[in-house]
């Protein structure tokens, strides 16, 4: 069993409550825009870290960090990669591979918006975690965390951090 801690658009804003957040946390997954190795730093050297770079990511990231990162936790099968798109309407960049060998967690962030959606066609479920940096429209940042016990997804959470117009 793992507790796993899902963040994604940071854009280069550190807010210590990150911390605070995955003190439970086993894992924390970045589903891409980290901004800046410093944000990457720190998280990685709070728990086991595994990210993705998004299109606003350079230099140092894209160098360490894949575009597509797939592997197992527990026994669920999960894919990352930022720039996604959600069911019904998945990224041309990830389209062959989902339908192809679908797995049962699909990551992406990008677009700023909290989703949790269930593909019953693909039997996966796909989460967004929205944006936890300051950069962007959205009008809360948030971060998700859950549960992956052997195949089965518990105690899912969405943490509301803050309004991004107030923090700025």
């Amino acid at each position: 069993m793992k507790r796993i801690g899902i963040i994604s658009d940071t854009h280069s804003y550190w807010d210590d409550k990150y911390l605070k957040y995955f003190e439970e946390c086993d894992e924390i997954w970045h589903a891409g825009d980290i901004g800046s190795m410093e944000v990457a730093e720190k998280l990685a050297a709070f728990r086991t870290f595994r990210a993705v770079c998004g299109n606003c990511d350079g230099g140092d990231l894209r160098t360490i960090y894949k575009e597509i990162l797939r592997w197992k936790c527990e026994d669920v099968d999960v894919l990352m990669k930022h720039i996604g798109g959600y069911p019904g309407n998945y990224d041309q960049s990830v389209r062959g591979m989902i339908y192809a060998s679908p797995p049962q967690l699909f990551i992406s962030g990008h677009s700023h918006i909290l989703k949790v959606k269930y593909d019953k066609t693909l039997n996966l479920l796909h989460i967004n975690p929205g944006a936890a940096g300051l950069q962007g429209w959205h009008k809360e940042r948030t971060i998700i965390r859950l549960t992956i016990d052997g195949k089965n997804f518990k105690d899912m959470e969405v943490v509301t951090l803050a309004d991004p117009r107030k923090e700025i």
